[in-house]
């Protein structure tokens, strides 16, 4: 196969992993005032578990609600003040620089408490094949 075809099929092959992921997360993923941009995926050499980065940016006073991850999230704040509220934890309220680690299967939510966009990257070590978000009630 020559270097173009081999090309080619690396090309679209991305796009329809690109598809597959956009149709994996929840319509509330995509809610209002909050931007989730896809950064990488990569398969890890654990059998079945994956790295996810994702940078997420939320309005001034928008909050993401309850949900869970099928593993653990460890989140840097890039920009702002976001408030997080992880099950069986007081609520803490992180700026730019801060990290916080959110075990696997944690309930949690984040919400924007200041007045600018805040903004994080959220690096996900989960298991594969599984929608990387669910909803909690």
């Amino acid at each position: 196969m020559s270097q173009h075809h081999l090309r080619t099929l690396r090309v679209l092959s991305s796009a329809v992993l690109l598809a597959a992921n956009l149709f994996t997360l929840p319509a509330a993923a995509a809610q209002a005032g909050v931007t989730r941009t896809d950064l990488q995926r990569h398969d890890l050499g654990s059998p079945g578990r994956e790295v996810v980065q994702v940078r997420v940016d939320l309005a001034p006073g928008v909050a993401f609600g309850r949900h869970t991850h099928p593993g653990e999230e460890i989140i840097y704040v890039l920009a702002g003040a976001i408030e997080y509220e992880v099950d069986g934890k007081p609520p803490i309220t992180l700026k730019a620089g801060d990290v916080l680690f959110i075990p696997a299967g944690a309930v949690h939510a984040a919400k924007n408490v200041g007045g600018e966009t805040a903004s994080e990257l959220a690096t996900y070590i989960v298991a594969k094949d599984k929608p990387l978000l669910m909803l909690a009630e």
